[in-house]
């Protein structure tokens, strides 16, 4: 076993099994794919460390720990289709797109899709595809989405994501109220959104997503 495997199985082992997430499809999931191929080489020593990194282009990923609770908590299932926001270089797509049937990442900057279309071509994640757009739009036109995966954290959620739910759709995302945060995941019953704080998290707010500056007197 080569050492970022043998990494790989500590993460799933000693960051994912042992805080609840008992679905085995993400535990296989995470064990399958190679995280290390998703953030700068500069961060491959840490690709596996119960920590935030680095991702390039502007984004960070988040905790394995929280990363797996959160895609658990969405409950993405064999048939799905998923929108993955501020998927950064890859990594969440690949392993949603274990998951589910067709998976659109989106991202705002040309070089994160261009790196994480050849690395997810790389990872033989041929049910996925990453494009452009402002990511408080969403795919406006298209889906709806089953699953609205965010990978980062937001002051308050758009709603053209609500709105690109499907009727039983999930959008599992964190939410974060100066430095407390929570995993959230919003499930759309008709024209009703229903909500549901998962766990306590705060992983970094994605740029353009931080709360307003209020005025000061």
């Amino acid at each position: 076993m080569s050492e970022f495997a043998e990494a790989r199985r500590q993460m799933v082992a000693g960051q994912i099994r042992v805080h609840d997430v008992t679905d085995k499809r993400v535990q296989d999931a995470m064990f399958e794919i190679e995280r290390e191929s998703f953030v700068p080489r500069a961060q491959h020593p840490h690709a596996y460390a119960d920590l935030q990194i680095d991702g390039g282009e502007g984004r960070t990923l988040l905790r394995p720990r929280d990363f797996a609770k959160l895609v658990q908590a969405a409950g993405v299932r064999t048939g799905d289709v998923v929108l993955d926001i501020a998927c950064g270089r890859g990594y969440s797509t690949a392993v949603l797109a274990r998951l589910a049937d067709t998976v659109v990442g989106l991202e705002d900057s040309e070089a994160a899709v261009e790196k994480a279309t050849e690395r997810l071509a790389a990872a033989g994640a041929d049910n996925a595809v990453v494009v452009h757009g402002e990511l408080k739009a969403g795919m406006q036109g298209q889906g709806p989405f089953n699953v609205i995966f965010v990978g980062g954290a937001v002051d308050a959620v758009p709603q053209a994501w609500f709105d690109q739910l499907a009727d039983g759709g999930r959008l599992a995302v964190f939410v974060r109220d100066d430095a407390v945060g929570r995993a959230m995941v919003y499930t759309r019953a008709g024209d009703r959104i229903g909500e549901r704080a998962v766990f306590d998290g705060a992983p970094a707010l994605l740029p353009g997503f931080e709360p307003e500056a209020g005025f000061v007197f």
